[in-house]
């Protein structure tokens, strides 16, 4: 075993290798989930005036400080302040202006009392205090309003800058950008932003075995079910995923369609042909290249991996088992390319969480046990349940076995146990590392 490499140091080596991609301007429609290059600060106040945050009336404070339901106060209505306008007049002593949510404060305002402390304007008490209705025009008039209780100083106000102050740190670079991170640069003005972009990934097949989905299986052949499911786990990691039709088993149209493919993409795929068969094309055609290395690696499944740059561009060269394949990428290729996208270290990875062996459903490799290699670090495939209340941890059971042809099970995970590689029994009870992978 002396010859494997070790899991974590291949992840080391290939981060060593991934530079984030040069930042572009992005329009802001389009920058939703991507990594904020640069930091967005505020021009100008948010909000960038006083306004009301409720339907009402803009009242001073000293006019309305003995309203109450069985003495109202009985205010002049001088006008409207609606939001998008302005002009209200300003509000002196004995006034209201009626005014919309939103809507500019009026000069001489200091509260707004909202519309359901008042008679709506038309007259009556508290019991139509729901009203909508607004103060009652009289010819070129606004008629009286009836307030029924008091409001303070800056009550129902939004003050200018009470959510940002001009010159603050908005949105700092290497936030990713999510719906709230949108809406704010929208309204501080940002219709771009410099971002990094998504990686173009390609996924390329290998196999002469290889039909695509939908077509007709002739002898001895298997759909691709690798392209497929690698393209999907780069779009779900945050790529822009290109599927190339798979290839026969023969290096130099393998050299072609990579030659073919490299000119547009920032990384690339390939599955199958890594191992030491007599028709492993990827490792035929790209183990003399000096760009590539292919290793053994202490791990199971996905013993068998190449990395490299080719013509500076990454290249994961993945074993062609569908659960290998999709193991390697989630712990080497999906930290790969959210490095590229920019983001922070911390979070290259899937979470992982602390959970205890259930093996009631069935056991794995004898009764009551679960069995995995020595020297090898085994990632099983599990469904794992939170903590119920009151526990500390939650609990994961495996699915299927650690065969790496079993995609059925493959479907039903939403987790990976990670087995170290000096362990060959975990008994039922037993805490594991956990992968989440949903």
């Amino acid at each position: 075993m002396s010859d494997l490499i070790s899991v974590d140091d291949h992840l080391s080596d290939v981060l060593r290798a991934i530079r984030p991609l040069d930042p572009v301007d992005a329009q802001l429609a389009d920058a939703l989930g991507r990594v904020l290059a640069e930091d967005v600060t505020a021009p100008a106040a948010l909000p960038p005036f006083d306004n009301s945050s409720m339907d009402g009336y803009a009242v001073r404070t000293a006019d309305v400080a003995d309203a109450a339901a069985e003495r109202p106060v009985v205010l002049t209505v001088v006008g409207e302040a609606a939001a998008g306008g302005g002009g209200a007049p300003e509000v002196g002593p004995g006034q209201a202006v009626r005014i919309m949510t939103g809507a500019p404060v009026p000069p001489g305002a200091q509260a707004v009392v909202p519309v359901e402390w008042t008679d709506g304007g038309v007259g009556g008490g508290p019991a139509e205090a729901m009203s909508p209705a607004p103060g009652r025009r009289d010819g070129d008039g606004w008629g009286e309003v009836r307030v029924y209780r008091p409001a303070g100083a800056g009550q129902h106000v939004r003050r200018r800058g009470s959510d940002i102050r001009p010159g603050t740190l908005a949105v700092p670079a290497g936030t990713v950008l999510g719906p709230p991170q949108v809406g704010l640069l929208a309204a501080v003005g940002r219709a771009t932003v410099t971002v990094r972009p998504r990686p173009r990934v390609v996924v390329l097949s290998t196999g002469s075995e290889l039909a695509p989905p939908g077509a007709d299986l002739a002898a001895g052949q298997i759909h691709d079910s690798n392209g497929p499911m690698l393209a999907a786990a780069a779009e779900q990691a945050g790529a822009a995923a290109h599927r190339a039709v798979s290839v026969a088993d023969d290096p130099a149209t393998l050299r072609a369609a990579l030659a073919d493919q490299l000119g547009g993409a920032d990384l690339v795929i390939t599955s199958g042909g890594v191992s030491v068969g007599a028709y492993d094309v990827v490792k035929e055609a790209l183990g003399g290249s000096g760009g590539v290395t292919f290793r053994r690696l202490a791990m199971q499944p996905g013993k068998p991996q190449g990395f490299g740059l080719l013509d500076g561009v990454p290249l994961f060269a993945l074993p062609g088992n569908p659960v290998s394949a999709y193991v390697s990428f989630e712990l080497f290729v999906r930290p790969a390319l959210r490095a590229m996208a920019g983001h922070p270290p911390e979070t290259l990875h899937r979470p992982r969480v602390e959970a205890r062996l259930d093996l009631t459903a069935a056991a794995e490799g004898g009764p009551g046990t679960l069995t995995s290699p020595r020297g090898r670090r085994q990632f099983l495939r599990g469904v794992y349940a939170p903590p119920a209340p009151g526990e500390a941890v939650g609990t994961v059971r495996p699915v299927g076995g650690a065969s790496s042809h079993l995609i059925a099970a493959l479907a039903q995970a939403d987790a990976l146990l990670d087995i170290p590689e000096a362990t060959t029994e975990v008994r039922p009870g037993t805490h594991l590392t956990v992968v989440l992978l949903g």
